[in-house]
């Protein structure tokens, strides 16, 4: 069996219209969050051996924010074609892993990360907490899917059981939607 994190980038700030979408850094909001799921996610005690991550910036800042509060960070592959990546991209980077380590934390963006979900765990009834990321997996979402299979180059649609999800408004009410979202 392997276990599959997902972690969607903090918020991140809009007020500079002349950044590129790749350059957009993490708002005062996000910070909070990153910094809060960080904390959640040593707690959640899984044990990343490996951390997949898109190399835009909010997501580096949302791996350093969140690797700080939990007084580690585990070793990180930055790899482009996460950055808004489809949910087929991403199984494609997860299946090219080698050393088959037994779990491995993605971080990158929606609607990849959303779909990867929807695509791995059944729409069956086998995990209610499907449901919740139907509704929405928002900023900071953090994920846990539990995978039957042996080995990353197996990894197929239908093969998860969302496990675990917590996003920070469930940690933090105030870091939860505001009207100017």
């Amino acid at each position: 069996m392997k276990t599959l994190g997902i972690f969607r980038h903090a918020k991140s700030d809009w007020t500079d219209a002349r950044l590129r979408d790749f350059d957009r850094p993490l708002n005062t909001r996000g910070r909070a969050g990153a910094g809060l799921m960080g904390k959640h996610i040593r707690e959640h005690a899984v044990g990343w051996k490996r951390i997949l991550a898109s190399p835009a910036v909010r997501v580096t800042q949302t791996i350093e924010l969140a690797g700080e509060a939990a007084g580690e960070t585990p070793p990180i592959t930055w790899d482009r074609r996460i950055y808004l990546a489809s949910s087929a991209t991403l199984i494609d980077v997860l299946r090219e892993q080698d050393s088959d380590p037994r779990t491995i934390l993605l971080v990158g963006h929606n609607p990849g990360l959303e779909d990867l979900i929807f695509d791995l765990v059944p729409d069956d009834g086998s995990s209610p907490l499907r449901d919740v990321v139907e509704d929405k997996f928002p900023t900071a979402a953090y994920a846990v899917i539990e995978l039957d299979i042996e080995n990353w180059a197996d990894l197929r649609d239908g093969t998860g059981r969302l496990v675990h999800l917590v996003r920070p408004r469930d940690l933090d009410p105030s870091l939860g939607p505001s009207l100017t979202d």
